[in-house]
C-alpha cells in the first residue's frame, strides 16, 4: 500500500476565460493553477475540486483532457502526469426550510457522471455558472440525485454554524436521511472549527470516516487541512474503497488546525463583540442575554448541546488527528523563506511530514526551525476564535493574528 495526501475541498475562483465561479474565492484559483499548486508546491496527491458541475468548468476540464494535460482513468478520476488524482466534485446548498441551509459535496468518478448531475441540477439551480448555489432541494432529495448519478455524498464542514448539517439543520442526521441513504454516506467533513474528539461525541458518526479538508478559497490555503489515505494506487475506485475502509484501503491520519483557531469554535455575540470563553454550551450571551441571529453558537457549544455521549469515544478504526499550523502562518516564514524550503525539500507536505528539525535548520536556521516544529507538532498556545473571527496563536505573552 501507498500513502497519499488529499485535500478534498478546493474551490475555483474563476474559469479559464476569467469569469467568476466561486464569488468569494480568488480569481487566481483556476483549474490549471490548482494543478500547479498541488503538484509543485503543496505536494498533494489527491485533489477534490468542488466546482466541477459548473458548465464552464466542465468545458475547461474537457479542454485539458483534449490537450493531454489530464486524462480520465478507467477506474475513475482524472490523472495529471501520474502524479495528481483529481476528483471532479460539486458543492451544493440544500434547504430544509425555515432558513436551515447546509452545504454538501458529491464526488464523482467520471465526467459523464458529473455532467449528468449538472444536467439534472439545471432544473433546481438558477445560476449554474456559480458554485455552491442553493438548489431548493432537501438534503435527502439532493443525496438521491448524487447517488443516482454515481456519486458519493458527503456533508461539508458538518459542524459550522452557517450552512452545515449539524450547525444549522438538525441534531441528528437520522432525522433527515432515510436508513438507505445513510448507508450511502461513507464520511463527513469536519471543518476548521472541529476535530475528531469533538465529532466523536455523536454516536451516530461511529461508522463514518472523517475528512479534513481546506475549503480553500485561495491558492495559499490549499492543504491547510488534509487527509492521508492508504491505497494501492491513485484512482477513484481506490478512493471509494478507502472512504469505506474496504479491502485494506483506509484513512490513516487527519491533519488540521487546532479547532480553537477556527472562526466558529466558540459562541460569539455580535452586539457585545465578544467570543464567549466560559464552559460550553453557551447558547445565549451571558452579557446581554441575546439568543437571536446576532448570537452565533460556536461549534464546541453546539456539539456540547446535541452530544449523546458523556465522553468522546472513537471507534477502533478511527485514525489519529494531528494538529498543525500551515507553514505560511508560522511567524518568520515569509514567501521567500517558504520558497527556499520548498526548493530544498520538494513540497510543503515534505516539510511538514518528512524533514527533520536538523534538516530544516540547515536551510533556515535553528530559531525558525524550532518555530516550524512547534507549528508542525501543534504545541503553540492558542486563544479560541468565534463569530467569524479566527483564534490566536500566543507567543511570548503576545497574541499574533493570522489570516487562516
Amino acid at each position: 500500500m501507498n500513502q497519499y495526501f488529499a485535500d478534498l475541498h478546493i474551490h475555483l475562483g474563476g474559469s479559464s476565460e476569467g469569469t467568476p465561479v466561486k464569488i468569494t474565492a480568488s480569481r487566481k484559483l483556476t483549474f490549471d493553477a490548482v494543478i500547479n499548486e498541488c503538484v509543485n508546491r503543496k505536494g498533494i496527491d489527491i485533489a477534490g475540486i468542488v466546482d466541477c458541475a459548473c458548465p464552464k468548468i466542465i468545458r475547461d476540464i474537457e479542454d485539458l483532457i483534449k490537450k493531454g494535460i489530464i486524462y480520465e482513468l478507467p477506474e475513475g478520476g482524472l490523472l495529471h502526469k501520474d502524479r495528481l488524482l483529481i476528483i471532479p466534485a460539486s458543492e451544493t446548498e440544500a434547504s430544509e426550510g425555515n432558513g436551515r441551509l447546509s452545504h454538501h459535496i458529491g464526488y464523482f468518478p467520471y465526467m459523464k457522471n458529473i455532467k449528468e448531475f449538472s444536467y439534472i441540477m439545471k432544473d433546481h439551480i438558477k445560476n449554474q455558472e456559480l458554485s455552491s448555489q442553493q438548489c431548493g432541494l432537501k438534503c435527502e432529495e439532493l443525496y438521491q440525485i448524487i447517488i443516482k448519478c454515481g456519486g458519493i455524498p458527503v456533508p461539508a464542514h458538518a459542524f459550522t454554524p452557517h450552512k452545515s448539517i449539524y450547525g444549522k439543520v438538525t441534531d441528528s442526521i437520522k432525522k433527515i436521511f432515510s436508513p438507505e441513504t445513510l448507508l450511502s454516506i461513507p464520511a463527513v467533513e469536519l471543518g476548521l472549527s472541529a476535530d475528531t474528539e469533538i465529532a466523536d461525541y455523536l454516536s451516530e458518526l461511529s461508522e463514518m470516516s472523517f475528512l479534513t479538508s481546506s475549503d480553500a478559497h485561495s491558492l495559499g490555503k490549499i492543504a491547510r487541512e488534509y487527509t492521508v489515505f492508504e491505497m494501492e494506487r491513485l484512482n477513484f475506485t481506490e478512493f471509494s474503497l478507502a472512504l469505506r475502509r474496504n479491502s485494506l484501503r483506509r484513512i490513516i491520519s487527519n491533519f488540521g488546525m487546532n479547532p480553537k483557531l477556527g472562526k466558529y469554535h466558540r459562541s460569539y455575540c455580535k452586539k457585545c463583540d465578544k467570543v464567549i470563553q466560559t464552559p460550553p454550551p453557551v447558547l445565549k450571551c451571558p452579557y446581554c442575554q441575546r439568543d437571536d441571529n446576532d448570537f452565533i453558537i460556536g461549534v464546541l457549544d453546539r456539539l456540547t448541546q446535541i452530544k449523546d455521549r458523556e465522553k468522546s469515544k472513537s471507534p477502533d478504526f478511527r485514525p489519529p488527528y494531528f494538529y498543525q499550523i500551515p507553514l505560511e502562518f508560522v511567524p518568520g516564514v515569509s514567501k521567500r523563506i517558504l520558497d527556499k524550503l520548498i526548493s530544498a525539500f520538494g513540497s510543503e507536505m515534505a516539510i511538514l511530514n518528512i524533514a527533520t528539525e536538523e534538516e530544516i535548520a540547515e536551510v533556515v536556521g535553528e530559531t525558525l526551525a524550532e518555530k516550524i516544529m512547534s507549528a508542525r507538532n501543534g504545541t503553540l498556545a492558542l486563544e479560541s476564535g468565534g463569530g467569524g473571527k479566527y483564534g490566536f496563536v500566543k507567543r511570548d505573552d503576545k497574541q499574533e493574528k493570522f489570516q487562516f
